[in-house]
């Protein structure tokens, strides 16, 4: 799809918006990866994220007659998700601030929970974090810990490169609203990521998880080391701003749904759903 030129699109579209599901599929397609790890980041559950991904696809294709060329195709499908995802997250709180705290106790105190983690890292073949996935797992769950508006604002806008304009589209609010939510969001993220990670700053190794995911990947201390010596050289001259910067281009790389640690990502985030809950 990502070959098809713009006519291509536009004659598959006028298809699509005549009931050809097969044209509308094509379209749909192009942007589906990007839209479940959307959702995945805004759930942190694979089963809802697939729920929503079924859910969006009826939805997008039902009303595909309202759609009016007035954004693309992707920015429309992405605001029908997001309206979704609110839709499904509106009685949920934030996440609290010590979540990875929380979720180490509790995988040392349940015996259940640590047999989940370890079957997911003996029996799959997506069970290994690599120092990258332990950065996109740490950013998940501190986007969690913001409010859901400031969070979807900033997911759209740093890991999924949607302009603020595209931004205020898919979320229905004005322009400055959204690089308000944006400020707010990124403020929250470097304080919280200042007073937490140690992973990616000079004050030693992440304190809060790094027992857990050196347990599940035997090779951490040696990247942790090639991955610091890297960082530091260039901490000085960076602002904690400036880390967040470097945190986000990271995740922005990784699909968290093939991943080399997808299934333990996954084991760690429905952990982290119950102490949340």
């Amino acid at each position: 799809m990502s070959h098809c030129d713009m006519s291509e699109k536009n004659e598959l579209l006028t298809k699509a918006k005549s009931g050809d599901i097969r044209a509308f599929h094509i379209l749909f397609s192009d942007f589906q990866p990007q839209l479940k790890s959307y959702l995945y980041r805004l759930a942190a559950n694979r089963n809802d994220m697939e729920d929503w991904a079924h859910d969006v696809y009826i939805l997008a294709y039902e009303n595909l007659s309202s759609f009016r060329d007035e954004s693309s195709l992707k920015t429309w499908v992405f605001s029908i998700a997001t309206n979704h995802a609110r839709k499904n997250l509106k009685a949920k709180k934030p996440w609290y601030v010590d979540t990875m705290d929380r979720t180490k106790a509790l995988a040392h105190q349940d015996k259940n929970v640590m047999n989940d983690l370890n079957y997911a890292h003996q029996f799959s073949p997506l069970g290994i974090f690599e120092i990258r996935e332990h950065i996109d797992y740490c950013f998940t769950c501190v986007s969690k810990m913001l409010p859901l508006e400031q969070q979807i604002a900033l997911i759209l806008k740093d890991i999924y490169d949607f302009k603020v304009k595209e931004i205020h589209e898919i979320m229905n609010t004005s322009h400055g609203t959204v690089k308000h939510l944006l400020h707010n969001a990124r403020k929250k993220m470097i304080g919280i990521f200042d007073d937490t990670c140690r992973l990616v700053s000079k004050r030693g190794v992440c304190h809060q998880c790094s027992g857990l995911n050196g347990k599940f990947n035997p090779k951490q201390d040696s990247q942790e080391k090639l991955m610091k010596i890297r960082m530091m050289k260039e901490q000085d001259k960076k602002s904690t701003k400036e880390l967040y910067t470097l945190r986000a281009e990271l995740v922005k790389a990784i699909d968290p749904l093939h991943a080399s640690g997808t299934d333990l990502h996954e084991v760690f985030m429905c952990i982290n759903q119950r102490v949340n809950s």
